[in-house]
């Protein structure tokens, strides 16, 4: 199947569709499409990693990765968070959320990042190299959840071999459950 879809940053005008997509991906809920907004608001939002899928100037899925923290006993080492993904019903299924996600990780490689967590499904993320990442690099996720569902892929080789701790979102994750 051609790729029909273009997958560029996002801008002002496409606020509204990308509330919609999220909303209607993740079961009729305004919790991820409030999440963004709070992250656009924050100083931890990265413009050029908020992404949009577009296919004939539809707006058919949205990535979001910002920054967040690994607490350590040595103190915070900023890091980022993807979160969330979303692919609008009818799209799912064509590899658009893929593309997004692939694309995502090289704009974070370009931009000079090690690390990116995620808090998602262990049979999609890992064929991107995310592992799970408590048991792969002694990180865990501040939420309780079962280890293959919080991962974390090495943008950089070995960039989290000596980091011990615990992954610390900001507050407007709390929104989110």
């Amino acid at each position: 199947m051609t790729q029909k879809y273009i997958i560029r940053p996002e801008i002002s005008a496409d606020y509204e569709e990308i509330r919609t997509v999220n909303y209607f991906a993740f079961g009729n809920r305004t919790n991820e499409a409030n999440l963004i907004e709070a992250i656009r608001r924050s100083d931890l939002f990265i413009p050029e990693l908020s992404l949009v899928a577009v296919e004939e100037e539809e707006i058919v899925g949205h990535i979001l990765i910002s920054q967040i923290f690994i607490e350590t006993n040595g103190g915070e080492i900023r890091t980022l968070g993807l979160a969330p993904m979303a692919v609008k019903p009818g799209y799912q299924g064509m590899g658009i959320g893929s593309a997004l996600v692939k694309e995502g990780l090289q704009i974070c490689r370009n931009l000079g990042y090690s690390h990116v967590f995620v808090l998602g499904h262990p049979e999609f993320y890992p064929k991107f190299g995310f592992l799970p990442s408590q048991s792969n690099f002694e990180i865990e996720c501040p939420y309780p959840v079962q280890d293959p569902y919080f991962m974390a892929i090495e943008l950089k080789a070995d960039s989290l071999k000596g980091i011990k701790g615990k992954v610390k979102y900001p507050p407007s994750f709390e929104s989110v459950s």
